[in-house]
């Protein structure tokens, strides 16, 4: 019986029955036993670059020589962690933003959170303590984050965390302003949004939604906050979503591709209209961080991935799959076992299985995957009704056709 207890896993199902990967090479990885997968994935959305590339290794290597790990609270700080703040702020919507580093996805919805409330505190409007959050959105598994899940089975059992969070419907502008209006708008902190929800399904935003909100977010007085732990680096076709789509939020969050998972990091920008209370004369102690926010090696795996990104043109590369991939899925819609797709922001995509196959049986998309996977492509079930397509930016056209061959061969089986 196994040791280790899996993160988002029925332990009972899984306790004799792990998939064992071992190595991974490009957009492939491999089983225990030796059996070729293609990562459909990209994991878990973040390995943007592929696996197996000797220059983040390296570059990791060079600097655990140099320094492994050094702590950044106070006034420490390293060269790698100083260059990739740097090199983010750069990338995002204004060059004249901070970067605050974390450990991942979870750690930053949770830093833009404090962040939000705090600067209210700051600039003298305690009373803006709510968020309000979209359904289906994933925001990560920490306190705040669970309490912002628009996939709502993730809060269920846990009891009450953070309080003062208003749950929208993911689709309606009309129902963020409705829900400013009804809380009122001096009490809103912030609106966190998805450019593309993500593990909620693929659900890109209506045409106009995201200007619209951004808009009304402003005209509350209250902080727009994207959540680009998905979206960002490359996916979407710009460093950021909120790059391609002129979002300028107040805070954006990160992490996945900014390392494409080589080493665990993630973080916060913040731009100058929330950063400057917390770096004036006087301001208080912003008692908040994380042990490896920061960590050199963690840093330099960042950088030399940002290298490949940049040399290889990956957000063009996005761009380019974003339309093939529309096109691929549609190609499998004559499939009895599919009901449509969620595609054409970006390389990610939801294959929509048909809605009275899955009335007959809501296990479908999990019986699904296992069968796309038992083809030799890893996907995942997504959103109550599909399963998750986000490879490697880097994949070829004869992979991609590799990928489209598994998912109709596993259906099949099912059929």
């Amino acid at each position: 019986m196994t040791s280790l207890w899996h993160p988002f896993a029925s332990m009972a199902a899984v306790v004799n029955s792990e998939l064992v990967i071992e190595r991974g090479k490009g957009v492939f990885v491999w089983d225990s036993t030796g059996k070729q997968y293609l990562d459909a994935t990209a994991s878990l959305w973040y390995c943007q670059v592929g696996h197996g590339r000797t220059e983040i290794v390296e570059a990791m290597r060079t600097q655990a020589l140099a320094l492994e790990a050094y702590h950044t609270f106070g006034d420490f700080a390293n060269p790698p962690a100083l260059a990739l703040a740097k090199r983010v702020a750069a990338m995002s919507p204004n060059p004249d933003s901070k970067v605050f580093l974390t450990s991942g996805g979870s750690d930053s919805v949770d830093t833009a959170a404090k962040i939000a409330r705090r600067y209210f505190q700051l600039t003298g409007e305690p009373e803006r303590t709510v968020l309000i959050t979209r359904s289906w959105a994933y925001h990560g598994m920490h306190g705040y984050g669970t309490s912002l899940a628009g996939i709502t089975g993730n809060a269920d059992g846990i009891g009450p965390l953070v309080p003062d969070v208003v749950l929208v419907p993911w689709d309606s502008a009309a129902a963020v302003a409705e829900a400013i209006d009804r809380v009122g708008a001096d009490r809103i902190a912030g609106f966190f949004c998805e450019p593309v929800i993500g593990a909620g399904g693929v659900r890109p935003a209506p045409e106009g939604y995201l200007k619209e909100t951004r808009a009304m977010t402003a005209e509350a007085g209250a902080l727009y906050i994207a959540d680009e732990v998905i979206t960002g680096f490359c996916r979407t076709g710009d460093w950021f979503a909120s790059n391609r789509f002129s979002l300028e939020p107040d805070l954006l969050t990160f992490a996945k591709g900014v390392t494409s998972g080589y080493l665990p990091a993630g973080g916060v920008i913040a731009a100058p209209r929330v950063w400057e209370p917390f770096y004036a004369e006087g301001a208080p102690l912003f008692r908040h961080g994380y042990t490896y926010s920061g960590h050199p090696t963690v840093a330099a795996a960042g950088l030399a991935n940002l290298d490949i990104m940049e040399r290889e043109q990956l957000s063009a590369r996005a761009l380019h799959w974003e339309s093939k991939l529309v096109e691929g899925l549609d190609s499998l819609m004559d499939h009895p076992l599919v009901g449509g797709h969620r595609s054409g922001v970006g390389f990610l995509g939801a294959l929509v299985l048909d809605p009275q196959r899955l009335a007959a049986d809501p296990d479908l998309p999990v019986k699904a995957y296992k069968a796309v996977r038992a083809r030799g492509v890893i996907s995942r079930a997504i959103g109550g009704d599909a399963l998750q397509i986000s490879p490697p930016l880097t994949i070829t056209d004869g992979e991609f056709e590799q990928m489209l061959a598994g998912f109709r061969r596993g259906l099949d089986d099912l059929t």
